[in-house]
């Protein structure tokens, strides 16, 4: 696999939409060798002998008062801007999902697009007593969601879902990793999170 490919199409994928610049580039080249990557559930899509789409997953865990449980987070996930709209995304969600629940994971989660990710069975986590790091479990937090396969895998009481800390990123590595792509001007834009 062409990993500066993927690289490139994620930075391109997440250019300025979460924030000015991006990370995600950077996480996915870090995450294929962190002990975390679950390279088996890592997919391409190929079209026109390009990579078009890409998908990873990796172990964070879920923190109780007394223990941790690992747990599996869907991403990041990218489809070229040109091949948008096409059902790819679908497909590679669905598939790897499928996947997921065939390797006995018992559930999986997700930080993204509240108004996306339910068609795939993605369902608000704190209906389940589990919130993301970082977040106020006091408020809603529509965009993490968990997708359950084994309810029985599910503790009874309230849990801190960690990602991975390869998701940790310091933005002067990222900078420094960024000078290999082509310039792209970071740009401070009001839908950002």
């Amino acid at each position: 696999m062409d990993y500066c490919e993927v690289e490139n199409l994620v930075r391109n994928s997440f250019w300025n939409i979460c924030r000015p610049g991006a990370v995600e580039h950077y996480i996915v080249h870090n995450l294929r060798k962190h002990e975390s990557f679950i390279a088996n559930l890592a997919h391409v899509i190929e079209k026109d002998g390009k990579i078009v789409g890409h998908i990873n997953y990796s172990y964070g865990f879920i923190g109780y008062d007394d223990e941790k449980t690992p747990a599996v987070v869907l991403g990041p996930i990218s489809i070229h801007e040109d091949y948008q709209n096409q059902g790819l995304g679908t497909k590679l969600i669905t598939c790897t999902l499928e996947l997921a629940e065939k390797e006995n994971i018992p559930f999986v989660f997700v930080v993204g697009d509240e108004n996306y990710y339910p068609r795939f069975g993605f369902e608000m986590a704190s209906k389940y007593n589990l919130y993301l790091e970082g977040t106020n479990p006091e408020e809603e937090c529509p965009f993490f969601m968990i997708k359950i396969f084994d309810e029985s895998e599910l503790k009874n009481k309230k849990g801190i879902f960690h990602n991975p800390d390869v998701f940790d990123v310091d933005m002067d590595d990222v900078d420094e990793f960024d000078r290999q792509f082509e310039f792209k001007e970071k740009l401070i834009l009001d839908s950002q999170l």
